[in-house]
């Protein structure tokens, strides 16, 4: 029988190996797409690009219907590493950030969210969360009014973004305007919710640009 200690840094080892072929599996995936954006994205060539066995594609991911929920949940990893070390720029950061990783990688986000049945939840699972807490901090810091919940807020902001970013999907906006209407969102929202002694400042964006 195995000591304790090695039998716990051999199912750490195991648990680092698959993590890797994982990420290498989810590269090799982006990699296709990039390559062929509308083309169809077999668990045959993604392993090849991979060099791991089909098996191993579906072990660590699942069938091939269900690579557009593990792409999805990688963007979530990488966008909560990004709000959490940017918290101290408020509303108005979590949704330049959300945007910027939707626009990094347009192919792969693009057919991400065409190709999740569920990709509202991207969403919901990163970027909502962090507006709630960077709403809640601008009313406790008395840019916000009191009587403002935070939750709602937040939800408003991220109803109008979701909507954003299904036009930019669908190529109907550029990348700027994506940026410009989530934005916007937000300071309209962050204006309507002002405190009387910050409501000049909270309104200050929304008077030097248009709508877009």
């Amino acid at each position: 029988m195995e000591p304790e200690g090695v039998h716990t840094a051999t199912g750490g080892l195991r648990e680092r190996h698959k993590a890797r072929r994982r990420s290498r599996i989810l590269d090799a995936t982006r990699e296709l797409l990039r390559e062929s954006p509308e083309s169809v994205i077999s668990t045959e060539r993604i392993a090849e690009r991979a060099e791991v066995s089909p098996a191993t594609v579906y072990n660590l991911v699942g069938p091939r219907e269900k690579i557009w929920e593990a792409l999805a949940v990688a963007f979530t990893e990488e966008l909560e590493g990004r709000l959490a070390a940017r918290r101290a720029g408020g509303p108005r950061e979590v949704v330049r950030s959300t945007v910027q990783l939707f626009v990094g990688d347009p192919v792969v986000s693009r057919r991400m969210v065409r190709g999740w049945q569920e990709s509202g939840l991207v969403l919901d699972r990163g970027p909502l969360v962090h507006l709630r807490r960077a709403m809640a901090d601008a009313r406790a810091g008395g840019l916000l009014r009191a009587d403002v919940d935070p939750d709602a807020l937040a939800a408003v902001v991220s109803a109008s973004c979701a909507g954003a970013l299904h036009q930019w999907v669908a190529a109907l906006i550029d990348d700027d305007r994506f940026l410009a209407r989530a934005l916007f969102a937000v300071d309209v929202a962050l204006a309507a919710a002002a405190a009387d002694s910050h409501r000049d400042e909270l309104l200050a964006p929304l008077r030097s640009r248009g709508t877009a």
